[in-house]
């Protein structure tokens, strides 16, 4: 900003943060500062300057989904169990931002990822995150720390689980009763946990010694119009004998996989074998459980929780990736004779 306005960075310093040796400064120069600011995108914020000398105990948490999730049917909700009771151990209260809900500022707005400097350092929840917004407050050393595995921005500290080999021991397991020709349904983006997803659906493939012409990834950006009763039983025909799906906070793959099955008439594990990479989003009926994995998600917010504190300490901090568990189910079999 100081080399747009043509200043120098005490000079910005001094017009943007309202001190009293404001006054002694030009009015051509606070007007250079101030439209630089504007054209830069910079967004006042008062009370992080109150707060910049001294830690409150306070850790935010922000999430990126429609409406805040604090319904305990919610698949967020047990991340914010986690969350809630390891700050709780550690002293630390909790602000809950709500810039994403219904009638918020909304996440994409400067000013509703700024207001999470109110606290000491900030969790964020969400397959789809801003990276501009974020990477801004990383460049700032605000110490930030996402849910969930992320690439950018660079610099952005996180914790995750470990679907790659959690996705590769679901493979495994199919393969182990026979299956051979396995497809994976997953919805058409780029986002970590999916692509992270398919690489361990891959990985087990390749593991098991399958065909990677016999086993196929099947993306859609719309799941529920383009898995029909139809495609499934023209794989069936071709000897497809198990579906993989991922999990999402949407259920969109899940769902739409199950669907389709019902649709053909078939059913898990007479005619074919269903997998969910994943935990079953609470609250959402379901006649079997699906073989599977469980994602530790209380265990992933408290780890979330330890590594913001450390940061907000100023300290190295690392947290491993968190296993996921297996879930053998009800859905799975050999495949029909």
């Amino acid at each position: 900003m100081a080399r747009v306005a043509g200043v120098s960075q005490a000079t910005v310093s001094l017009v943007l943060g309202g001190k009293k040796q404001g006054a002694a400064i030009s009015e051509e120069t606070r007007r250079k500062v101030l439209e630089a600011a504007r054209a830069l995108g910079y967004v006042p914020d008062p009370a992080a300057r109150r707060l910049a000398a001294a830690r409150n105990d306070l850790l935010g948490v922000f999430s990126f989904t429609a409406t805040f999730p604090t319904d305990v049917q919610h698949s967020y909700y047990p991340f914010l169990v986690g969350v809630e009771q390891e700050a709780a151990a550690r002293g630390f209260d909790l602000v809950l931002f709500t810039g994403s809900s219904t009638g918020g500022a909304g996440a994409a707005a400067p000013e509703a990822l700024s207001r999470v400097r109110l606290a000491d350092g900030c969790l964020f929840l969400g397959r789809h995150a801003p990276a501009a917004e974020l990477g801004r407050l990383v460049a700032d050393g605000f110490p930030v720390v996402h849910i969930g595995r992320r690439d950018e921005p660079e610099g952005l500290a996180w914790v995750g689980a470990d679907y790659v080999s959690a996705s590769a021991d679901v493979v495994a397991h199919l393969a182990g009763l026979g299956h051979r020709r396995i497809v994976l349904v997953r919805e058409d983006d780029e986002a970590p946990a999916s692509t992270d997803r398919e690489r361990g659906f891959l990985a087990g493939v390749a593991a098991a010694g399958l065909s990677t012409a016999d086993c196929a990834v099947f993306r859609s950006a719309d799941p529920a119009a383009d898995l029909t009763a139809r495609r499934l039983r023209d794989w069936v025909a071709e000897g497809v004998t198990a579906f993989v799906a991922e999990e999402t906070d949407t259920g969109t793959a899940w769902r739409a996989l199950r669907e389709a099955v019902d649709a053909a008439g078939c059913a898990a594990p007479r005619d074919l074998s269903l997998a969910l990479l994943g935990s079953p989003a609470p609250g959402r009926p379901a006649d079997r459980v699906p073989t599977g994995f469980d994602v530790p998600r209380p265990e992933l917010g408290a780890a979330a929780v330890r590594l913001l504190a450390a940061l907000v300490a100023g300290e190295e901090g690392g947290e491993p990736l968190v296993p996921c568990t297996f879930r053998p189910g009800e859905t799975s079999g050999p495949p029909p004779a």
